[in-house]
Parts: C-alpha cells; sequence; structure tokens
C-alpha cells in the first residue's frame, strides 16, 4: 500500500492552509506530523482522509487518484484529540461498529474486539456505556475501534492530547507495538517533539502549511535542513545567534564571543552565518577544553523537579537552556553558560544548513 499527495494545496477563504505539497508515504510505516498549533497538520490529514477536496494536485491510493473520492469509500481511520464514542452503546458495540458496517460475522467481530479491548486495558468494561469511563478509557474505546476497522490509512490527530501523563507515557510506547502488525500506513499529528522521537519512524516537519523536511525520525531531529526545522524539532525551541568566521577565528554576536574556529567551523569559509544550539546542551559549568563562553542576564528560572530551565537575555536575544537538578539562582544577576562547540549547528543568514553539529553526524 502507498499514499502519495502530488502538488496538494488547500485555500479557504482566501488563506492558505496547505501550500503544493508532494508526500510519499509507504504501508507498515508509522508517520509523525510535527508543528506547532496551526501549521497544516490537521488540514494535511483531512485531504488524506478526503475530508476536504485539495485546490491543486492529486491524492494517490495504491496507484489510484482517489481525489474527490468520498471518505466513506475510503476504507481509512481517524480518531481525533477530542475522542468520539456513541454514548447510547456499549463499549463493545462501540468497538464492534466499523465491523458491523462492513458484514463481517459475529465469530470474527469477537475475536477481534476482545484481542482490542485486551490491547487497550478495556476488558473489564465492555459492558459499559462510555460516558461511564474516565477520559483516558473513552480515548481508549476510539482507538480500539480504529483498531479492529483494519483500514489501510489510519490517522491519529494528536490523539493523547487530553490524557493524564502516566496514560500518555504507557500509550505513546504501545501505539506504534498495537498497529505493527497492521501492515497499515500510520500517520500521528503532534505538537511534541519529544513524542515525534517516542514515537519513531518517520516524521514530517510543518511550518506555516508546509514541510519543511521528511524522513527518519532521528535523521530529521539530528540533521535539520534549515533552521525552521530545527526550531520545529526542539522543545524549547533550538536557541540562535549571528556568527561571523574571520580567518581561524569566530565572532560571535556583536564581539560578545571570540573563540579559535576548531570542529565543523574550521572548514567554514569565511562570512557570516547564523549558530543555532538547543537548550539541553546549554551548560553552567566548562566541561570541556575549547567550550564556548557566554554571559547574559538571568531572566527566569522554572524548576521541573530533576531539570531547571533558565531563561537568558543574551544582548537581546532570548535564550532557554534545560539543566539537570534543582538550581537556586539570582534573577536579574549576570550568568556565565558555555556551549560545546560540538553541539553547535551552522546555518547560511537564510537559514539554509551548512553544517549539523558534529555530535549529531557521529550519532
Amino acid at each position: 500500500m502507498s499514499l502519495v499527495l502530488e502538488g496538494v494545496s488547500k485555500v479557504a477563504n482566501g488563506q492558505t492552509h496547505i501550500y503544493p505539497t508532494d508526500l510519499e508515504l509507504q504501508s507498515g510505516t508509522m508517520n509523525v506530523l510535527l508543528g506547532p498549533t496551526s501549521s497544516g497538520k490537521t488540514s494535511l490529514m483531512r485531504l488524506m482522509a478526503g475530508l476536504d477536496v485539495p485546490n491543486t494536485g492529486k491524492v494517490i491510493w495504491n496507484g489510484q487518484d482517489v481525489t474527490g473520492m468520498r471518505v466513506q469509500e475510503r476504507g481509512i481511520a481517524m480518531v481525533y484529540q477530542q475522542f468520539i464514542n456513541y454514548p447510547s452503546m456499549s463499549v463493545y458495540d462501540n468497538i464492534a461498529s466499523p465491523m458491523r458496517l462492513l458484514g463481517q460475522s459475529a465469530d470474527q467481530i469477537d475475536k477481534a474486539v476482545k484481542k482490542a479491548a485486551d490491547l487497550m486495558k478495556l476488558a473489564p468494561f465492555l459492558e459499559r456505556k462510555p460516558l461511564e469511563l474516565s477520559g483516558g478509557q473513552q480515548q481508549r474505546c476510539a482507538l480500539a475501534r480504529a483498531l479492529v476497522k483494519d483500514a489501510g490509512l489510519v490517522l491519529l490527530d494528536e490523539p493523547l492530547a487530553n490524557l493524564d501523563y502516566k496514560l500518555r507515557e504507557e500509550l505513546r510506547a504501545e501505539i506504534p507495538k498495537i498497529f505493527e502488525e497492521a501492515g497499515s500506513i500510520f500517520v500521528y499529528a503532534t505538537t511534541e517533539p519529544e513524542e515525534a522521537l517516542l514515537l519513531g519512524g518517520n516524521t514530517a516537519t510543518l511550518w506555516e502549511g508546509k514541510i519543511t523536511q521528511f524522513g527518519l525520525t532521528p535523521f530529521v531531529y539530528r540533521q535539520p535542513v534549515d533552521a525552521t526545522t530545527a526550531r520545529v524539532f526542539s522543545d524549547p525551541p533550538m536557541n540562535f545567534l549571528p556568527v561571523q568566521k574571520v580567518g581561524n577565528r569566530l565572532k560571535f554576536g556583536n564581539d560578545q564571543t571570540d573563540s579559535a574556529a576548531s570542529g565543523a567551523f574550521a572548514d567554514l569559509k569565511d562570512g557570516r552565518y547564523v549558530a543555532g544550539f538547543r537548550p539541553n546542551h546549554l551548560k553552567l559549568e566548562k566541561h570541556t577544553q575549547g567550550a564556548l563562553e557566554f554571559t547574559g542576564k538571568l531572566n527566569v528560572t522554572e524548576i521541573t523537579g530533576s531539570e531547571t530551565f533558565i531563561h537568558l537575555d543574551h544582548h537581546g536575544e532570548n535564550w532557554v537552556g534545560l539543566v539537570h537538578g534543582v538550581k537556586i539562582l539570582e534573577i536579574g544577576a549576570s550568568l556565565k553558560v558555555y556551549l560545546d562547540q560540538s553541539h553547535v549547528y551552522i546555518f547560511a543568514e537564510d537559514g539554509t544548513s551548512v553544517a549539523p553539529a558534529t555530535y549529531a553526524t557521529a550519532a
């Protein structure tokens, strides 16, 4: 099975939701759509499903042009953030409903429903109505219904966003396993980079209606093709600052930091660039010889329990660092932070990637 989008776009009320997009998805793959709210994830899913017709381009399913074909004729399953169940029917009947519509036998239905209920930890609740369940159990009911449908294309639109942390973590780990045997194409929308990394498979990063990169999830994370992709695939977003290469020296910002060029920097041509680094690579101690040193004003700290977010004003640039442990620091004070050159990405001034961080190419 394959799903191919050829130049599909969507414009509504004069506003472009999806710019012309090409994408090819293969059977048995998990494909994550990663991007902030309003980046186009749901709009793209609706085009894939047939809920919307593209203004331009084609949707091709298994070699057949299905552009404009009704969603009922496409054999898809979709689960939304706001779960949808039939309130008057039992959990058993909710899960069984797509199989009954397909005219499958009672034995087939019973076997599939019980298997899905076991996977989703719903077996004790099959005779209850959805409104008698917790929110997490209701969402698992919707997921189980998608599972038994045996659809060739399964679309999951932020399906875990409304669940509590523990259940979210459990299902993040289980979803790829649950659907692995089906051989379907799975598309999973999320705003969270961590969720994309946990799900694995492939990731398409979206920004303002455009896919900026698509490929194996670890590769897109480690080697973003541009600063926009790097920003999307980092939580908190990647930090940036201008850098100039002059001979064998690097001048960061407005000459705030001057350092010898090493690693990927040593091979750069002289010129102006943009350096980027992820928050977790900013340190409060100098761990490596030749680490870059910056001084900024500490604006805010956020303690999460085992980690501390530090928000810095670095000469007018707002940076976020993520450091291990609980750090009690003086707000408004000058703070020195350190960055290993191997963790720095280099982008051209227009945002295109010039050199990935050396740690990323070694991973």
